[in-house]
């Protein structure tokens, strides 16, 4: 039963079908699936539920022994519980991070999540995708700036993606942390991706060479990052 389950999130710092070709990160979600053909329910709230967005993830998701759906909130909406609950994989994609939660919050989905996840179904995401799970992201959901952000709080601290692909990232995460504006936590590049298992990073794994996750804190006045290990997954290994 899915209760017996871990509790499984995994965090796309950037990459997977709607920033690269290699489907290395979106395999590596679905091989954590139990069922031999799993339910994969996308979320782009973020995008505004961009229609071009789902395409995407159709012509992507097509190609792989699954069953994908999705979830839009700027229409019709269905039952929510029914039907996450439904699902063994859900997919969070990019975009504005805080509009997104926003919605999210006025229909109730993040109790709905957290559910889910205690029930075994896995929650995934990139870029806002990926910082929603945390307590804090760095966000570019402002214009012109990037800003701490109040996230969901199913994992602890705080999280940055595109660590890698976009200047900024670093030296205004360090900034912050100095400031105690955000707390510690991870920093994901782009094509990388961490899987936490019952809320403790189990593995990181990548789509191309060079790139990983780090921890992120401040000690002694002075911030530090540790590289974590990237692992080389093989596909069909739990």
């Amino acid at each position: 039963m899915k209760n017996d389950l871990p509790r499984q999130i995994i965090a796309l710092g950037g990459g997977g079908f709607s920033m690269e070709e290699s489907p290395r990160l979106d395999r590596y979600i679905l091989a954590q699936a139990r069922a031999e053909e799993p339910a994969v329910a996308f979320i782009p709230t973020a995008s505004g539920d961009s229609e071009g967005y789902i395409l995407r993830f159709y012509e992507a998701f097509s190609r792989f022994r699954c069953r994908p759906s999705h979830l839009q909130l700027f229409n019709r909406t269905p039952d929510l519980r029914a039907y996450l609950m439904s699902q063994d994989v859900v997919y969070v994609g990019g975009g504005n991070t805080k509009s997104m939660l926003g919605v999210w919050r006025e229909w109730g989905l993040p109790e709905i999540l957290r559910e889910a996840c205690e029930a075994g179904v896995i929650l995934a995401g990139v870029s806002a995708g990926a910082v929603c799970w945390f307590e804090q992201g760095l966000s570019d959901a402002f214009a012109g700036e990037l800003r701490p952000l109040q996230a969901l709080g199913f994992l602890p601290g705080s999280c940055v993606p595109h660590y890698n692909g976009e200047a900024e990232r670093r030296p205004t995460y360090h900034r912050l942390l100095k400031s105690g504006e955000m707390k510690p936590g991870l920093a994901i590049d782009d094509s990388a991706a961490v899987h936490f298992v019952n809320g403790g990073v189990h593995r990181v794994v990548t789509s191309r060479e060079g790139v990983t996750a780090y921890r992120v804190e401040v000690r002694n006045g002075a911030v530090e990052e540790e590289p974590l290990p990237v692992d080389p997954w093989i596909e069909g290994r739990a």
